[in-house]
């Protein structure tokens, strides 16, 4: 069941807090999140409040093991719901929405990479009618910014089917209609498929489309799914396929799981988890890839179940899940339902969590897999207003610096935080340059370069339905020998965007006039890892 909590009257919507039951079946939605809490209809003008009273905030153990946490300077204003959703261009930048607004924010790294001392600046408003909290968004090949859909959207109505695609370059949207027929993209999945085709789930229902884009023009090619979308999530496998957790079918101890094949564009039951991960909202949590065990990766599907808080773990090579940790202080169960993750730079996971659904406190952990398969969950330090917030308030977003930002949407006290992790990656995962001209003109385009491993193992960020993060896409970033001044290229038409990728991958890049010229240092970038240097020179 879902319980439908709007009302659409002009630009606002009513919140509602009783559950009302449903038609089951495809059509069947989950319950929905109060996006403001109380019963008033959003007021710009009015900050969002905390759950309960306010608690003093939390500093977990700190230990040798955790990383560090350091704000973000200087934020813009954020109204309505603050910031949500951030994305990593192909340029370096990062693109911030003032959720349940038309604005997004641009945050640019200062002159040395640093993003929590970057430069904030507005960038061209949406599109009228639309103003999205909680949607579908993929950075394409070609560099450009796709959003979909809305489980709110305060200029126009709930469970928005509202499209828009953003072009960095000419900082120009143009509206993208929806695939026929759809009535709620809402707070809908979306992927990039290995051949660079966007593919995007209607939340409430079993169809799915692909996108044809050609200039400003979306064409839908409609596909059907596995049962109903709603509040499921898609992990991209070695080899081009997806998996997915199902919140629809469940038994006592279990979910059910399936595959969906780029090659048929048809999805096939996989099996059953060892635990149950969804809970009675049928929220689940989100189920990043690391490297670190298996010769195919891993996947930890992180669990929504505030009863057993158990966390499941799949070995992607070997088709088999088992039980992993669960997260605890003292004898309360932290769970993720609807939660941010990401992958590491060295293979851990990061994981935002609360206990029970929409619950503050929320704290984070890191999980570590073993060269043996062992799994181990460590508590590691908060970001400041994490404690007074739920998990599902969160964003992570993997940075080229290899650190993790973080934002809380929802908080009365805005806040966006770096995670500076203490490992570092394996060799056998940076991305390799091998072919690349060393005497390149700034203010050039289309720049050639060509390498392996410049899609990463992973996706880097994972929500879920309410938001995507990925950052499986090489960037290109010099680095001048003498000052130690880092420019971004822009990078694009990208001839893969599959991860685990073998053999050689293509790119092309621009470099922007402000770079500094002499001597410097170009390095690939994919999930926050670099390629080793490769010696060029800028004139």
């Amino acid at each position: 069941m879902k319980i439908r909590s709007y009302l659409a009257t002009g630009a606002s919507l009513v919140a509602v807090a009783a559950m009302v039951s449903l038609a089951t079946g495809a059509a069947a939605h989950q319950i929905l999140r109060p996006y403001k809490f109380g019963t008033t209809p959003p007021d710009p003008n009015t900050p969002t409040v905390h759950i309960g009273p306010y608690q003093a905030p939390y500093v977990a153990p700190r230990n040798a093991k955790s990383g560090t946490w350091k704000d973000v300077r200087k934020l813009p204003n954020f109204t309505q719901y603050g910031p949500w959703a951030p994305q990593l261009l192909t340029d370096g930048t990062v693109l911030v929405l003032a959720a349940g607004t038309q604005q997004w924010f641009k945050l640019t790294p200062d002159s040395k990479g640093n993003y929590t001392d970057g430069k904030w600046s507005m960038i061209a408003a949406m599109p009228s009618g639309d103003c999205p909290l909680y949607f579908a968004t993929q950075i394409l090949t070609d560099g450009r910014m796709i959003v979909n859909g809305g489980e709110y959207n305060v200029c126009g109505s709930g469970e928005s089917t509202a499209g828009s695609l953003y072009d960095p370059v000419a900082n120009s949207w143009t509206s993208v209609p929806p695939p026929s027929g759809w009535s709620e993209i809402g707070d809908a999945d979306s992927i990039i498929l290995p051949d660079g085709t966007y593919m995007l789930a209607e939340c409430c229902t079993s169809n799915q489309a692909l996108a044809s884009i050609s200039g400003t023009t979306v064409t839908w090619t409609a596909q059907s799914g596995y049962g109903s979308n709603s509040e499921e999530g898609w992990t991209a496998l070695p080899g081009g396929n997806l998996v997915t957790v199902d919140v629809w079918n469940v038994g006592s101890n279990y979910d059910d799981y399936e595959f969906y094949d780029t090659a048929t564009g048809k999805w096939r039951l996989g099996g059953k988890t060892p635990d149950l991960l969804t809970n009675g909202s049928l929220e689940l949590g989100a189920a990043p890839v690391t490297p670190s065990f298996g010769t195919k990766g891993t996947i930890i599907q992180f669990s929504a179940n505030p009863a057993s808080g158990v966390n499941d773990i799949y070995d992607i090579a070997s088709n088999k899940w088992t039980s992993g940790p669960v997260m605890k202080i003292g004898t309360t169960i932290y769970d993720c339902a609807d939660a941010p993750a990401a992958t590491l730079p060295d293979g851990n996971v990061l994981v935002q969590a609360s206990p029970g659904v929409y619950s503050s406190p929320s704290h984070f952990w890191e999980f570590k897999i073993t060269s043996t398969g062992t799994v181990t969950a460590t508590q590691v330090n908060d970001p400041t207003e994490a404690p007074n917030d739920p998990s599902y308030f969160g964003n992570l977003l993997v940075l080229p610096t290899g650190q993790v930002l973080w934002d809380d949407s929802q908080d009365s006290i805005r806040e966006v935080s770096v995670y500076t992790p203490k490992g570092k990656p394996k060799a056998a995962w940076r991305p390799k340059v091998t072919s690349v001209e060393t005497s390149l003109t700034v203010g050039s385009t289309g720049n050639a370069i060509s390498g392996k491993k410049f899609n990463g193992f992973d996706l880097g960020g994972a929500y879920g339905d309410d938001a995507q993060a990925a950052t499986n896409f090489p960037l290109v970033r010099f680095t001048n020998n003498n000052t130690g001044d880092v420019c971004f290229a822009r990078s694009y038409n990208f001839s893969t965007m599959g991860v685990w990728t073998r053999g050689k991958t293509n790119a092309k890049f621009d470099i922007p006039a402000s770079c500094e010229t002499g001597a410097s240092t170009l390095q690939v970038i994919v999930n926050g890892i670099a390629s080793k240097g490769t010696a060029v020179t800028l004139s």
